[in-house]
């Protein structure tokens, strides 16, 4: 779930894999694709919408991708699937099948991941860099 940078609206993604949308406080749902676009998210947790329907493979099914975090600075995107891929992508990325920046493997799968705020993109990719076997 994200908040508009404004609290406005929220977003969830819900277990049927659709993105929607809601005002707050008044919980009515959102449903204008123009007004959707001109929102700015405070935070970007989902796996879906047209700004991340890059990080989905050729070959991925709907629930392989678990987690999504956008960077505070809002330019860096990494991901967690059920493969234990933790993987670096541009923000936004709505073009299909893009190539990730950095990639590391874990041993199961990932559930869920954050950035924290005083990571940089540089601080993100040494860190892939060193823990990548």
């Amino acid at each position: 779930m994200d908040f508009s940078a404004d609290s406005s609206y929220l977003q969830v993604s819900t277990g049927s894999y659709k993105r929607q949308v809601y005002e707050v406080p008044s919980g009515k749902q959102l449903v204008d694709q123009a007004v959707i676009d001109r929102i700015t998210w405070a935070t970007w947790t989902s796996v879906l919408g047209d700004e991340v329907i890059g990080i989905w493979s050729r070959h991925a099914e709907k629930a392989d991708v678990n987690c999504a975090c956008v960077s505070h600075s809002g330019i860096n995107l990494v991901t967690g699937d059920d493969f234990g891929m933790v993987k670096l992508f541009d923000f936004p990325c709505p073009e299909k099948f893009v190539r990730t920046c950095f990639c590391m493997v874990t041993t199961t799968s990932t559930i869920d991941i954050r950035i924290l705020p005083c990571f940089s993109r540089r601080h993100m990719m040494e860190i892939f860099s060193s823990l990548n076997l």
